[in-house]
């Protein structure tokens, strides 16, 4: 039976052949490695990953999706809101072969996974950036992701500062992520076509992250964006004098024109002062 796309879901299902190989190559998965498919829908990137990983776990919302990905023999199913999953739970039971496995199989049939989650998925555009969040919170046990989003999302994400692209999200995952756009893809790729552009990123966590208090980092750049238009003086800097801040910072710039690891050493000055 044919699936009809649910627009409550975000749904829109990759069906360009090219578009599947050129994204499988990107991600290049390996036999044996740990992979999460986020949202595998119809199975279109799903099925040539497994037959190049041996065994992969999906996670799934939609419970007709969830029920026909079930008959997968080598596919452990996941059926969550994405939002809800402990990616660290789901890193050590991967790697003690313990999840669910396919129709027919019992958990110990499937092989252990090993090393650090891969994670990839076609993700819904209406919650993505909550998704990149929510992953944030696991990224220690996180070797790469490869997501296809909105185009505009992935340049917000990428962007260099002193550009219009350059904002909240840019320095939330820059900090944490090297990024880099891997792969343009078109409304037609899809079916239903969505409105707009979409495209591949890759997100490599940084081995020597400097150490810095998120939630602190995140309300720094939230001011700092929040009248983007104004210099910092009219928002950040008028904050900075409320903390009663003693260091040094430019505040006669816009949020834009200040780099990732300006924001990281503010935040890191702010954190040493309240201790």
């Amino acid at each position: 039976m044919k699936h009809t796309a649910r627009k409550r879901f975000g749904q829109h299902f990759l069906s360009d052949d090219g578009i599947i190989d050129a994204i499988v190559r990107a991600i290049a998965p390996r036999p044996g490695q740990a992979m999460v498919e986020i949202g595998p829908g119809l199975a279109a990137l799903t099925q040539p990953l497994v037959e190049r990983l041996g065994h992969l776990t999906v996670v799934e919302l939609d419970r007709d999706l969830a029920q026909r990905l079930r008959a997968h023999p080598l596919l452990r199913v996941v059926e969550s809101d994405v939002l809800r999953v402990d990616f660290r739970h789901l890193e050590h039971s991967l790697a003690c072969g313990v999840v669910g496995a396919g129709a027919g199989a019992e958990p110990g049939d499937q092989p252990m996974a090993h090393g650090k989650l891969r994670v990839v998925g076609n993700l819904p555009y209406n919650i993505s950036t909550p998704i990149l969040f929510h992953l944030l919170s696991f990224v220690d046990v996180i070797e790469d992701q490869h997501f296809m989003l909105q185009k505009e999302v992935v340049d917000r994400m990428v962007a260099l500062p002193a550009s219009s692209d350059f904002g909240r999200l840019s320095v939330m995952l820059q900090w944490r992520y090297a990024m880099e756009s891997v792969l343009r893809v078109p409304p037609e790729s899809f079916d239903p076509p969505p409105r707009v552009d979409s495209a591949v990123v890759r997100m490599v966590p940084l081995p020597d992250p400097p150490t810095v208090n998120e939630n602190l980092l995140s309300e720094v750049v939230q001011i700092a964006f929040s009248q983007r238009r104004k210099l910092l003086r009219h928002t950040l800097g008028r904050w900075l004098q409320e903390q009663h801040f003693v260091g040094d910072f430019d505040v006669q710039r816009r949020a834009e024109e200040v780099p990732v690891a300006e924001y990281v050493a503010l935040t890191q000055q702010l954190q040493s002062q309240r201790d």
